[in-house]
C-alpha cells in the first residue's frame, strides 16, 4: 500500500512458518497473532540497529539475506512493539 502523498508504503504481512502463536507473555514472539509491527525500508541497516539499541531497541534473532536482495531484521523497542528494517542489497 502507498500512503495518500505518494512518497511511502506500508507493507502488511502473515507468518506462515512458523504457525502464528497467541499473544500470552509479555513481549510477544515477533510471530504472535495481533498488529504489533511496522517495516521500515533503511540506506544501512547496522547504523540503523546501532542507533535503535542507544535508545532500548533490542534486535531479535540475527541479521538475516532474503533471495540476495534484502538485509532483514526484527529489533523490539521498549514498549514491545517490534521493528522490522529491510535494507536493499545493491
Amino acid at each position: 500500500m502507498r500512503t495518500p502523498d505518494g512518497h511511502s508504503k506500508v507493507e502488511l504481512t502473515a507468518d506462515h512458518a512458523p504457525t502464528a502463536v497467541r499473544a500470552e507473555a509479555r513481549p510477544p514472539a515477533p510471530n504472535t497473532l495481533g498488529l504489533h509491527r511496522i517495516m521500515f525500508a533503511v540506506d544501512n541497516i547496522d547504523d540503523t540497529i546501532s542507533r535503535l539499541r542507544e535508545h532500548g531497541g533490542e534486535l531479535l534473532g540475527e541479521v538475516a539475506e532474503f533471495e540476495s536482495i534484502f538485509r532483514l531484521c526484527c529489533i523490539r523497542g521498549p514498549e514491545g512493539i517490534v521493528v522490522a528494517l529491510a535494507e536493499r542489497i545493491d
